[in-house]
């Protein structure tokens, strides 16, 4: 299995070389695990596996007793590629928005690869935060405050980064590029 970038896509640093860094993994999966673990990122990632490339998935990598969020931005920064599965509820899991917000950063910073996936949802409503995502904030701006703005305007900056890059949307079986 091969993926093409349907747009080319550029960084804020062009001087980055992702193979001076330690990579572990070929991919990293972002996914919201009730929208896509149990069905297309399951088959994604079986895929990814029977054509050995070496993929990380938080359901399979993670080791017990270790530290969450510090196993996944390690794994995260020692991979090529990250393929991000923006569902219908991605943006309602603070964890899935820092994992993306972090996914962002590195891009800028180091050159990895991001490839979205629009499963199920339209790149303009990730991009513009409606539907869906606009209701996630909804809900998030209702819990924070003040100092929480800053994070959240992060998660936003991040949404709309990914929107504007080249990926398939997949809706009912039929991928669009």
């Amino acid at each position: 299995m091969a993926f093409v970038n349907p747009q080319i896509q550029r960084t804020s640093s062009p001087s980055s070389n992702i193979s001076t860094r330690g990579q572990n993994f070929d991919v990293f999966l972002s996914f919201r695990g009730n929208d896509t673990r149990h069905n297309f990122t399951d088959h994604l990632y079986k895929a990814l596996i029977r054509e050995r490339i070496s993929t990380f998935r938080d359901a399979e990598e993670l080791r017990r007793g270790e530290e969450i969020a510090g196993e996944l931005l390690k794994a995260i920064e020692e991979s090529r590629v990250c393929i991000v599965i923006l569902s219908e509820k991605y943006a309602h899991s603070r964890w899935c928005l820092d994992e993306l917000a972090k996914i962002i950063e590195y891009r800028e910073e180091m050159g990895i690869l991001v490839f979205p996936i629009f499963y199920r949802v339209e790149p303009s409503d990730v991009r513009k935060q409606t539907g869906p995502f606009g209701e996630a904030f909804i809900h998030h701006e209702e819990k924070e405050k003040n100092e929480g703005m800053r994070k959240i305007e992060r998660w936003r900056n991040a949404l709309t980064v990914v929107a504007n890059i080249g990926g398939w949307s997949l809706y009912d079986g039929v991928v669009r590029v």
